[in-house]
């Protein structure tokens, strides 16, 4: 995850004392490449040309065979080609219901919560999301698909083992159905038009199945919270206590894990990337490594998902990893997780001396990026940067107040972002000021996997014609989210509670930004290995040119293939 941010007053600097905060964010399915969380799962599912219909065949494969992740990762790259086809999106927020059961009821720390919260706290926790929804959500809040989507929720969790194993050991299945079928019939005859009918029919579902099956109220209050969240859209989520915690560390740079980003396979977990000095590098792996057993739990008989989540937990606290490397012999490996720096510039270094070009990799925005990104700078100019080359590929986003003084850097008036909501607090926007601007030569580097805060410094460099983008069009995420601390329960819910548009007052909510110099790279940009000056790297190449020629833009150049 990445988080963008964006306070309710003036100033631009993060005041976490505050009750709520507005962020912009991309979770984790939305197809984007996100390093260095403790246990993340990387999708390369692509849709290409398919049609509706075939995308539907593919997810129903993928859902026979529990790959919730690749289904969700399906969806919503077919959503981003076919906006609003309200089958795909009924479908993505079923797909990420049962994905969500999986993660929580894999996650040691939920469970521990779930357990020591009475029900009067679940029911309060209820009521004060609906109330949040109604308050900060960025469209009026339909109360009887929140109130249909949490049954729905509540059914897929009795339908589950793990969810029966946890609160229904020794309670007949049958019995258990008959129960549901009795709540449901009740339901029939209510109408949910307000947000105090759709409290009242989670109170009524957590009162008949404690009488009829002896369900825990607190384990239904969870399943209606998380049903309400999901059919929202894909970027609010609920957050427990662990998560909130682990949010507000991954805005502050860091986070408690292993330091390595996964890719889920149906056999085994694949390290995509490993963060320098975390404890997986001090331990030995590398990335291409294949993790088949976590804690001696085998991915092929737990899932991906949930062995990834497996490798969450406390500072201090040991998981033994056994992984596989090339066709060598399995190992095993015990590590400690620790707190972590995430890096926000992987690289800036001067690729060209004769001509002074610098550049500077952006991984991803947070607290540390714009004073990083200084010192950078400053590091270069004594190098003798003349012109500089901004690589923003694979960067999922961040803190808005980190992109909007980033761009700030090179930009001396003008509006660079602005936001908008249906609660006018989150009605905003964020002009540049002249001091401290940056005068060279620009180039900005995206892909398909620069989204959110990338895209809304790409847009301002763009639009205000102060560089040339190269490469691919971007991602296309235009929304705001925000990270609402819950008072009753603790934790917290991200909602999107804003969309954003560029200077001109665009969006680029499912377009993304186009470049100026279109660049298709010959293969996949590792984003973790040293490729500068690699043969592969067309849209670097390109860059370096246009600087050493200080050609200015060059309008529909396609290079390579």
């Amino acid at each position: 995850m990445r988080f963008l941010n964006r306070k309710r007053t003036d100033s631009l600097r993060p005041d976490w004392s505050t009750c709520w905060q507005s962020l912009l964010l991309l979770v984790w399915f939305c197809g984007c490449v996100t390093p260095w969380l403790p246990a993340q799962v990387a999708s390369t599912v692509v849709t290409g040309e398919l049609s509706p219909e075939q995308v539907l065949a593919q997810c129903e494969q993928l859902e026979r065979d529990r790959q919730w992740s690749d289904a969700l990762a399906l969806y919503q790259q077919a959503l981003r080609k076919i906006p609003n086809d309200a089958r795909l999106t009924q479908r993505r927020s079923l797909a990420r219901i049962h994905l969500d059961l999986e993660r929580r009821y894999a996650d040691s720390n939920f469970l521990h919560q779930l357990t020591r919260t009475p029900p009067k706290i679940a029911e309060g926790t209820y009521a004060e999301i609906l109330l949040k929804i109604q308050s900060y959500y960025v469209e009026e809040p339909n109360w009887n698909d929140i109130a249909r989507y949490g049954l729905t929720a509540l059914k897929f969790a009795l339908e589950s083992p793990e969810f029966r194993d946890v609160h229904l050991q020794g309670v007949a299945l049958d019995r258990i159905k008959d129960g549901f079928n009795a709540l449901t019939e009740v339901l029939k005859k209510v109408s949910v038009q307000k947000r105090v009918d759709a409290t009242w029919v989670a109170n009524q579902s957590a009162k008949m199945l404690r009488d009829s099956i002896g369900l825990a109220e607190q384990a239904t209050y969870m399943e209606f919270i998380c049903g309400a969240i999901a059919v929202l859209d894909p970027y609010s989520a609920y957050l427990s206590e662990s998560q909130y915690s682990e949010t507000m560390s991954q805005i502050d740079g860091n986070f408690v894990g292993l330091g390595v980003e996964l890719k889920a396979e149906k056999d085994h977990l694949t390290i995509v990337s490993v963060i320098r000095g975390g404890p997986a590098e001090q331990g030995g792996l590398q990335v291409g490594d294949q993790i088949t057993h976590v804690d001696f739990k085998s991915v092929v008989q737990y899932g991906g998902e949930r062995c990834a989540d497996m490798l969450r937990g406390e500072e201090g606290s040991e998981v033994i990893v056994t992984f596989v490397r090339h066709n060598e012999a399995a190992q095993t490996l015990k590590l400690r997780r620790r707190r972590v720096e995430i890096p926000s510039i992987e690289a800036a270094e001067i690729v060209d001396q004769q001509s002074g070009i610098g550049y500077i990799r952006v991984a991803n925005f947070q607290k540390t990026t714009v004073r990083d990104f200084d010192g950078a700078l400053w590091t270069l100019q004594k190098q003798g940067m003349r012109s500089l080359i901004v690589d923003m590929r694979g960067n999922p986003g961040g803190l808005l107040s980190a992109a909007v003084d980033l761009a700030d850097r090179f930009l001396g008036s003008g509006v660079i972002v602005s936001t908008k909501g249906r609660n006018p607090l989150e009605d905003f926007t964020h002009r540049a000021e002249a001091a401290g601007t940056w005068r060279m030569p620009l180039y900005v580097l995206i892909d398909e996997n620069s989204a959110s805060a990338s895209e809304i410094f790409a847009a301002a460099i763009s639009e205000q014609g102060r560089g040339t983008i190269i490469g691919t069009q971007s991602y296309g995420k235009g929304s705001v989210q925000g990270i609402f601390s819950l008072n009753v329960s603790g934790g917290g819910i991200r909602l999107t509670t804003a969309k954003f548009y560029g200077p001109r007052g665009e969006s680029i909510n499912q377009i993304g930004v186009k470049p100026d110099v279109e660049v298709r790279s010959a293969a996949r940009i590792d984003y973790d290995s040293p490729w500068l000056g690699t043969e592969q790297d067309h849209a670097l190449k390109t860059a370096i040119r246009f600087a050493q020629n200080n050609s200015g833009l060059l309008r529909e150049a396609v290079v390579g293939k």
